[in-house]
């Protein structure tokens, strides 16, 4: 039986209380867990002063020409519009009791239901990093080196000013991320600093699905493949104990939002 402090939040939270006890925590060893160590103590401000810089820099690189065409294509869309209004009433539910519950009950089951495998926490580790925003930083690299210029200069924009967005609105929202909220939480990998919504990573890969998709004209499976593929980044970040599942929404509708503003953007080049 779980003990009686796990019993206590599930019963606080409308649960049934489970008759497994807590699964181990999936441990990162060696030199890598050090330099991880070192990264996650850096305080929330260091990395919003950081990423605000880098996003300073990269705007002063920016050709001219670039600048121009942006501030004449500025206009609205109802696609977009959807994605904002259901962000915001994301973030406003944040403050209702039932959505906490139904957070809780969905994340206690991917992240503490059943028996887990080490190589599945291992895959689970892998797939979330594919929304780390310097996987996105790599992926703008290899646009460039590829001769696709342009691209990998709007791809970068798009990134870092996301990343921006969702270091700021972790720091006014300061939700409390749900390994610390909930008892006998699994967590796969390293401790994630900051706050706890919107996520990050999910952010990002839905951001890098919906511009990459539309630029290259993908067809439908390969949309659904990617889509999907974003989506289990979503369902990762719960799986590894650092989002519950209104981060994930959020995340989603704010990246896509961030990639179709990029491809209406982009479409006026």
């Amino acid at each position: 039986m779980m003990g009686n402090n796990q019993d206590k939040v599930v019963k606080d939270q409308g649960l049934k209380p489970t008759e497994e006890g807590p699964l181990p925590e999936l441990e990162i060893d060696g030199r890598w867990q050090k330099i991880i160590t070192r990264i996650r103590h850096i305080p929330p401000v260091y990395w919003l002063t950081l990423v605000a810089i880098f996003f300073v820099l990269f705007l002063i690189f920016v050709p001219n020409y670039i600048w121009i065409i942006l501030l004449g294509v500025v206009k609205t869309q109802s696609t977009l519009i959807i994605l904002v209004l259901i962000f915001g009433l994301t973030t406003i539910s944040l403050v209702w009791s039932v959505g906490q519950r139904v957070d809780v009950w969905v994340f206690t089951y991917f992240n503490m239901h059943g028996r887990r495998k080490c190589w599945l926490d291992w895959l689970m580790l892998f797939f979330t990093q594919l929304g780390n925003g310097i996987f996105a930083i790599i992926v703008a690299f290899f646009l460039y080196f590829s001769g696709y210029n342009f691209l990998g200069y709007a791809f970068a924009l798009g990134t870092l000013s996301l990343w921006l967005v969702v270091t700021l609105i972790k720091v006014l929202i300061h939700r409390t991320r749900p390994y610390k909220k909930i008892e006998n939480s699994r967590i796969v990998g390293s401790q994630a600093r900051g706050s706890s919504f919107p996520s990050g990573h999910t952010s990002q890969s839905f951001y890098m699905a919906t511009f990459l998709l539309h630029y290259f004209h993908a067809n439908l499976f390969i949309w659904l493949a990617v889509y999907l593929m974003a989506f289990f980044v979503g369902i990762t970040r719960i799986y590894v104990g650092m989002h519950y599942p209104r981060d994930v929404l959020g995340g989603a509708m704010l990246g896509t939002a961030w990639g179709l503003l990029g491809v209406i953007l982009n479409n006026s080049f």
